[in-house]
């Protein structure tokens, strides 16, 4: 993935704020019936919530940070749950600081 697409990614106040609440999901969201929230991640549904948008619309939106390789993605039954990918967003950060 090129730092660009990632730029990209970021560039969204709503993406940015969604990777700071997946930063910590124990603390920005309730508990989950299915899917724990470190291990699996938080229920889209959740965050759309908590977004107060529609379900389209975050989808939207995470289909451009899974792309962008930031946060990953995993269904269980039929819920979709996101967490993000610290090793890939450490990755950016690195190599933005080493090839600027």
């Amino acid at each position: 993935m090129q730092y660009v697409d990632q730029l990209k990614a970021l560039s969204n106040a709503r993406r940015l704020q969604i990777l700071e609440w997946l930063r910590d999901p124990v603390r920005h969201f309730p508990a989950q019936v299915d899917g724990d929230l470190v291990k699996d991640g938080v229920c889209a549904l959740f965050i759309a919530e908590k977004l107060g948008i529609t379900q389209a619309t975050l989808s939207e939106h995470m289909r451009v940070l899974v792309q962008a390789e930031l946060v990953r993605v995993k269904r269980i039954r039929q819920w979709t749950f996101y967490r993000r990918d610290d090793e890939r967003i450490e990755a950016l950060k690195a190599g933005l600081v080493r090839d600027l």
